[in-house]
């Protein structure tokens, strides 16, 4: 059985992860994401998510490309994950290009894919955020609504 891993975040599931996982899939038989832990996500890489580990994980769990979640807890972990889990490729967004590379070195395949250029969780981020402002004054809520015309 062919074996892949990736790592990341996955704040805010959208199209472009399950891009990145349908792809990362079809270079084995069984795909393993290495889901980065709130801890890990605040004190090493400074990132606030939206959602929590466990609820990310439940996420991801739900895909059907994803056979196992595991935590990711600090950036060493990798080459001890690569032995653990018996990885054959190890795949990553090409925004990573060149910072795995050191991987080879344990026998493995390392892949970086293409992003989907037009979505990222910080754009969706940043989208919501713009057109808060935008409709702040004019937002109406869902109890002010009548729904059921006479």
């Amino acid at each position: 059985m062919k074996k892949v891993i990736t790592y990341g975040t996955f704040d805010l599931l959208h199209y472009g992860h399950i891009n990145l996982l349908r792809r990362a899939k079809k270079l084995g038989d069984y795909l393993i994401v290495a889901l980065s832990t709130d801890k890990f996500n605040w004190e090493s890489k400074h990132k606030k998510t939206y959602f929590s580990y466990e609820q990310r994980k439940k996420l991801l769990e739900a895909v059907r490309y994803v056979d196992l979640v595991i935590p990711e807890e600090n950036w060493n972990q990798k080459i001890t994950d690569m032995k653990k889990y018996d990885i054959d490729t190890f795949v990553m967004g090409d925004d990573w290009k060149g910072k795995f590379d050191f991987l080879k070195d344990e026998n493995v395949k390392v892949v970086y894919l293409p992003r989907t250029p037009e979505i990222s969780s910080s754009k969706i981020k940043r989208d919501l955020y713009d057109a808060d402002e935008l409709t702040q004054e004019t937002k109406t809520e869902h109890n002010e609504l009548n729904t059921h015309p006479e």
